[in-house]
């Protein structure tokens, strides 16, 4: 009945309603999906998304395929050339994909590689002992979502090629009239009765290799999907290191001028490791290195085409290479039959659980050297500091889904265990002079680490704000205010205690705290976690600010929800400021990826300029010389008269009025609030200002010492 709703009918109308509804679906409403259908009707499920990371994990699948000849030792060059006419092409000199007939369906190794789903040489064939492709769905995959995809194959002598659209094998016209250009939108003849697979050259002798070159289709992918060359050259590089010897080529030619990369290292995980670590290392790269073997029941196909669970023995190859440095921060990444696997996996816990196992071992043997007491290491105080790259090859490994973010296979973390307990074990306790002072720093630093964690947990409600009958327990020289809102409350670290005394006078101290520092505090970048805790200055700021430090700083315990460095204008004040956003920058970070901590900027001059009869002067503060020059070329011009300049060396030199002014009150002030953009430039930034290589400073020096305006020196 028009315009009446299901709930609005009687009961008996109701059931009559349903049971009809149910009637009518039957196995006429089922669809099967065949081949390559599935594949376009559900691309997620195969390649994540249809946006740009999915169309990146079609240009790996293909590349990968290249790789995985480079891992069985066949193929030494891959080039990726990035067209301008929005297609792709991968090249390779491996073995080529085989061209003869596959005799249970009667097709080419082509047509069955890139049309049929589950297809391949990965399958416990003999071809690939260890390989990045596992289901056989890539390149069929890859296919179906091209538009036009073409692939060229060298063998015996011979150049092969076939076509496809969508998946479908054909041909196309790209004839003459279309200067010979490639194009997926040019005519398409599909086979009908049988596929050919073209001979249209000659090879020379001993070359083989596969061109694959495919245009991904609109109809798919999003109109914003493009092809991320960043990401394409990290990954390349990537994979260069995880494949020693393998020369891979990248060529953008979409813009007006070409770019391209070349990445080649012969130095494999080691190399890998050191380009990795974002800080000075306290040790060299160490490789772990072994396998072991498992069994698991897989089916296998017999002779009668039938799949038979059958019991084989797997070996896995493990090697890993780690290195500490003088961070805290951890960079660990996994990899399996050199695919990334960044959810980690068993490999992954293999290495954790004995890295863990191992470090604790070794700490409760050297406790009264250490000093280290009956507290346990725990994961975080092993993985501080450290870099590592986790690799291991076997065949078969067990993926969740077709991404392989996540290794599931089960035996191997027990091999990867015993490999990192034995190899990791061994170094620690070398008595070789270069492993034995390197171990040794390793301890005293997993040591340091734990202690600081302990002491953190300890003192977190002690460390928070304090009430007038407990603030005893805070730095004497502190300063504090009278609010306990983290909203309102500032913490000024001031310069030298002359800076104090004025400070004091130009405070609001009802929400503005001083914290005095003697001179110029440890440069932290150089020293170690143990020196850092160790040093009075560092400790005071730690202790005043009250959310700990390193893993263990927590950002809503702190006291304050300003921290403003107040410094002299002067080279010296530049340097102290320096030193102390390095203090920030490795063990207080979160506090400035917050905004929270500012440098106060206190201007050079102070201009009065002198008013006629009875009217007050007016005073003028500059922030630079240049600032000064202009006001002073102004006044001049407009005929005022000023008294003597005074110039400010230090936040000493001024009165409290003068400096609550100019750079305390919240009115007036100018505060420069630090940020922090690209993390990993800014931590190369630090450790060439302040780490312990003094070349790369020494050269800059000296390159710059031409170009330096010696006017611009305040003497």
């Amino acid at each position: 009945m028009p315009g009446v709703r299901l709930q609005d009918v009687p009961t008996a109308a109701k059931k009559t309603a349903t049971s009809k509804s149910a009637s009518e679906y039957t196995a006429h409403h089922l669809q099967v999906l065949e081949g390559l259908e599935a594949v376009r009707k559900r691309p997620g499920m195969y390649i994540g998304s249809t946006d740009s990371r999915g169309l990146m994990h079609c240009l790996w699948e293909i590349i990968d395929n290249s790789v995985d000849e480079a891992l069985g030792g066949h193929c030494d060059h891959i080039e990726v050339l990035l067209l301008g006419d929005g297609s792709v092409e991968v090249r390779d000199n491996g073995r080529g994909v085989p061209v003869d007939i596959e005799p249970r369906t009667g097709l080419t190794g082509v047509e069955l590689v890139y049309t049929r789903l589950h297809a391949g040489g990965k399958f416990g064939g003999g071809s690939y002992t260890a390989s990045g492709g596992l289901h056989g769905v890539g390149a069929s995959v890859v296919n179906a979502l091209s538009s036009r995809l073409d692939v060229e194959v060298d063998r015996g002598g011979k150049t092969y090629a076939m076509s496809f659209r969508r998946g479908e094998p054909g041909s196309f016209s790209d004839v003459a009239g279309a200067q010979g250009r490639k194009d997926p939108d040019h005519e398409f003849t599909p086979y009908i009765k049988t596929s050919a697979l073209e001979v249209i050259g000659t090879a020379k002798r001993g070359v083989t290799g596969t061109r694959v070159r495919y245009w991904a289709d609109r109809q798919i992918f999003l109109k914003d999907a493009e092809f991320d060359l960043d990401g394409l050259l990290a990954r390349a590089r990537q994979t260069s290191f995880l494949v020693p010897g393998l020369t891979i080529v990248v060529r953008d030619e979409r813009g007006d001028e070409p770019v391209e990369e070349v990445f080649v290292h012969d130095g494999g995980i080691s190399e890998f490791c050191e380009f990795l670590a974002p800080d000075t290392g306290v040790t060299d790269v160490w490789r772990l290195q072994g396998s072991g073997t498992f069994t698991e029941t897989v089916p296998v196909l017999d002779g009668r085409g039938h799949m038979t669970p059958t019991e084989v023995e797997r070996e896995c190859g493990v090697d890993i290479a780690v290195r500490w440095g003088t961070g805290y921060d951890t960079t660990v990444r996994s990899f399996t039959n050199i695919i990334a696997t960044p959810k980690g996996g068993t490999h992954l816990a293999g290495f954790e659980q004995a890295l863990l196992k191992v470090l604790r071992g070794q700490v409760a043997a050297n406790s009264r050297k250490l000093k280290a007491g009956n507290d346990k290491v725990e994961k975080d105080d092993a993985l501080a500091g450290l870099t590592a790259v986790v690799t291991v090859r076997l065949a078969e490994p067990q993926f969740e889904g077709q991404t392989k973010e996540v290794l599931g296979t089960n035996a191997v973390r027990a091999i990867v265990a015993k490999v990192v307990e034995t190899e990791l074990t061994s170094l620690l306790t070398s008595t070789k002079r270069p492993y034995k002072q390197q171990a040794a720093t390793v301890l005293e630093k997993v040591v340091s680490e734990m202690k600081s964690r302990i002491s953190a947990r300890l003192h977190k409600e002690t460390q928070r704000r304090k009430t007038a009958l407990e603030s005893s327990s805070l730095p004497a020289k502190l300063a504090d205010c009278r609010s306990s809102d983290p909203e309102r409350t500032e913490l000024f670290i001031v310069e030298g205690d002359s800076a104090l005394g004025t400070a004091k006078l130009a405070r609001s101290s009802d929400h503005q705290a001083l914290l005095p520092i003697r001179g110029k505090i440890l440069n932290v970048q150089k020293a170690s976690v143990t020196d850092m805790l160790g040093n009075a200055e560092c400790a005071a700021i730690i202790q005043v600010i009250g959310a700990g430090s390193g893993r263990t700083f927590d950002l809503d315990s702190a006291r304050y929800g300003k921290i403003i460095i107040m410094t002299d204008a002067d080279v010296d004040g530049a340097h102290i400021r320096t030193l102390l956003l390095t203090l920030f920058f490795r063990y207080m970070r979160p506090l400035v990826e917050a905004g929270r901590v500012y440098a106060a900027v206190p201007p050079l001059h102070r201009i009065e300029v002198v008013n006629p009869g009875s009217k007050a002067n007016e005073v003028i503060y500059t922030y630079s010389e240049a600032e000064m020059r202009r006001t002073m070329s102004g006044l001049t011009k407009r005929g005022k008269k000023t008294k003597p300049m005074q110039r400010y060396k230090g936040l000493g030199e001024m009165d409290a009025d003068q400096l609550a002014e100019t750079t305390m009150d919240p009115q007036h002030r100018t505060l420069r609030k630090v940020t922090l953009g690209d993390i990993e430039t800014a931590g190369k930034v630090f450790e060439l200002l302040m780490g312990g290589e003094v070349g790369p400073r020494k050269d800059f020096i000296i390159e710059s010492a031409g170009a330096l305006d010696r006017e611009r020196i305040d003497a």
